[in-house]
């Protein structure tokens, strides 16, 4: 059985003020959570956050790594600078990422091998956008996207990492995949995975939905038999609605 995760990828919101307080607001009411409950501040906040954290069922994660261990990197932060401040998760490749910020698949690799490397967990992002979904190449491009994002990673590594299933389309405009959709996707993700290093290691691959999931669709998506959490924008900014995700 895969133990579910839900992830709030708090995006550039909240300072640690802000993050400490909210997580004060959310720990009792996932205190008997029976799923893995993950935050993703942005860098700045990541200190005051983990301390809040502190004696909790929650788990800390950031919202991107370097794939260098140090070096001339202006703005970039490394996998043992993250795993320093408490981080145990790292979202990569998300799609504002990949859009905004010239992320490639090789990157996303890179990336996520680094943070392997360190023993930080990747949650790796794929999704396509809705003129891919429109044109039919949704399961060809995650497809190729999943591959790419695991070259050269091992089947023991592989066995621990999360993927993200994030349709561009449904991620801030309030749209959602139907859980039928979610569900058939993740599971061509799951296929990748599958063809790479076979049954065993696709059965233990845990694989997130990211678009748009809220309280009012949680319950519905989560019951898909794919579906083994996700990974929460908007709704993680409120700890009331973040908790009935968790609670789902």
């Amino acid at each position: 059985m895969r133990t579910p995760i839900i992830a709030g990828n708090w995006k550039m919101n909240m300072t640690g003020a802000q993050g400490a307080a909210l997580v004060k607001a959310l720990v009792p009411l996932v205190k008997d959570a029976k799923c893995e409950v993950v935050l993703c501040p942005p860098f700045t906040a990541l200190f005051d956050v983990n301390n809040a954290l502190e004696h909790t069922n929650i788990k800390l994660g950031a919202q991107n790594v370097h794939w260098e261990q140090k070096g001339a990197f202006t703005g970039e932060v490394s996998a043992e600078m993250l795993k320093a401040l408490g981080v145990s998760y790292a979202i990569i490749g998300h799609s504002e990422r990949r859009q905004y910020f010239g992320e490639t698949d090789e990157t996303v690799n890179s990336r996520a091998k680094a943070a392997l490397k360190a023993g930080i967990i990747p949650i790796i992002c794929v999704g396509e956008s809705l003129s891919q979904r429109e044109a039919g190449e949704t399961d060809a491009f995650v497809s190729r996207q999943t591959v790419n994002a695991l070259s050269s990673i091992s089947q023991a590594e592989v066995e621990k990492l999360v993927i993200a299933y994030e349709p561009i389309w449904a991620i801030g405009t309030g749209r959602t995949a139907s859980s039928e959709q979610a569900n058939e996707t993740i599971g061509v993700v799951r296929g990748a995975v599958r063809g790479l290093y076979g049954e065993e290691t696709a059965s233990k691959v845990r694989i997130l939905y990211g678009g748009s999931m809220n309280p009012k669709n949680a319950s519905a998506l989560m019951a898909m038999d794919e579906l083994d959490g996700g990974l929460i924008g908007g709704a993680s900014l409120l700890a009331e609605d973040f908790a009935a995700v968790i609670n789902f």
